[in-house]
């Protein structure tokens, strides 16, 4: 329990290994890490939230509790103070980009490295499939929030998973229903519509989180699906500007590079943390 709320993790790997944090994307949950975890458990102490809304932790009525990024952030934060983690490595992805960055900005100094796949932190990152969400920021009027409904929809979510990829019998489809189900549950679609506006507010940190790459200098390990329409590659490269040491892996498929590029992603990761940790 965080300020009274439950939050499910996974959690596994040696009591003492250096901590490595998985901050899942929208619209799934740590389940989206559920085959990188094993791999890294050899010898990382591996923990993997879901935020409030997703996954197994609880999901409150959005008339009374916060769903933004900012409130995701400090919950994560005290779930790691309750499991008395002080130094960590971060994997952020999508929706863990904004939460993992705004940990940072909080504790820069807890930061040992990050692991970067279609998480954003920069303005060319963000094209045209943003454009009704951006409409929805400019104004928060109904019309534009109901005009979002179809980012919930089973085919949206299916697209996720398929749109980018050369050989689709690598994608499990247990996902899209897996994610399909949770996001079904009665108040859910609120929750998401809620955080859809609430990326809004990220956007104007994206200088502070350039700002702390710049200043802390993190060793980066960047893995991208490049064929991704949510957050593309032009939103990979301008790590490099901030982080000029960083490595970067374009990879051949989609959004959720998890799903069919893991034996190539966990030798890149674990090789990473292995030369840094």
């Amino acid at each position: 329990m965080v300020e009274g709320v439950s939050i499910f993790y996974r959690e596994a790997g040696p009591a003492n290994g250096p901590i490595v944090l998985l901050l899942h994307g929208f619209p799934t949950s740590s389940h989206m890490f559920r085959n990188l975890i094993p791999l890294l458990a050899d010898r990382y102490h591996v923990i993997a939230p879901d935020y409030p809304g997703f996954g197994q932790s609880a999901s409150p009525d959005h008339a009374q509790f916060t769903y933004s990024f900012g409130h995701y952030a400090d919950l994560v934060d005290g779930l790691l103070a309750d499991l008395k983690v002080q130094r960590y490595a971060m994997y952020v992805m999508d929706y863990g980009a904004p939460v993992g960055y705004r940990l940072a900005l909080k504790h820069p100094d807890r930061v040992s490295a990050l692991i970067v796949q279609n998480g954003n932190a920069y303005s060319e990152g963000l094209k045209a499939f943003w454009d009704p969400i951006k409409a929805y920021w400019a104004d928060g009027s109904a019309a534009h929030r109901e005009a979002l409904n179809f980012l919930v929809a089973p085919e949206t979510t299916k697209f996720q998973y398929t749109d980018g990829v050369q050989d689709l019998s690598r994608i499990d489809p247990d996902n899209w229903l897996h994610d399909q189900a949770l996001l079904d549950r009665p108040g859910n679609r609120d929750i998401q519509l809620d955080l859809f506006h609430d990326y809004g507010s990220n956007v104007p940190l994206y200088p502070q989180f350039q700002a702390f790459f710049r200043q802390y200098k993190p060793p980066t390990l960047i893995v991208w699906g490049r064929n991704d329409k949510i957050f593309p590659a032009d939103g990979a490269g301008p790590y490099l500007r901030d982080l000029p040491n960083a490595e970067l892996h374009l990879l051949d498929t989609g959004h959720f590079a998890l799903e069919d590029k893991l034996d190539e992603m966990a030798p890149l990761i674990h090789g990473f943390l292995d030369r840094i940790l």
